[in-house]
């Protein structure tokens, strides 16, 4: 678990508890797209699964999902986002997450599509094109 006052995972600059902790809580929720795809990110880096599911689309979220113990992330890279932001009803985030596995390097590169229900956000899937974990 990450303390409330270390930098968050996401990279954003704030601490935990400023930045990706207020969602994990329920305190709030992310006003956008990238926020959600940095408080996912930053849950997988907790081994939040809870969140995850949470947050996850009810039309492709998955019955249960474990985390794998072995990676370790270390970084998140938003290359860039469509739509996504306070009026839109959906976006797109694509992104590099960089782990460690073994001790061996790894990023996963994915285009996520999100949809917005009720002023919600929730990530939809991974686009048909995304490119593979390289």
């Amino acid at each position: 678990m990450i303390a409330q006052d270390e930098r968050c995972p996401c990279l954003s600059g704030e601490t935990y508890s400023a930045c990706c902790g207020r969602f994990h809580s329920g305190t709030t929720v992310p006003a956008t797209a990238e926020w959600l795809m940095r408080s996912r990110y930053s849950a997988f880096c907790c081994g939040n699964a809870q969140y995850l599911l949470n947050t996850w689309h009810p039309l492709t979220r998955p019955g249960s999902l474990e985390l794998d113990a072995q990676l370790t992330w270390r970084r998140l890279d938003i290359v860039r986002t469509e739509r996504g932001g306070l009026l839109d009803k959906e976006g797109v985030v694509e992104f590099i997450a960089h782990y460690r596995e073994g001790g061996i390097p790894g990023q996963q590169h994915e285009i996520s599509r999100f949809r917005k229900v009720d002023r919600q956000w929730y990530y939809l899937d991974a686009a048909p094109d995304s490119a593979a974990a390289g």
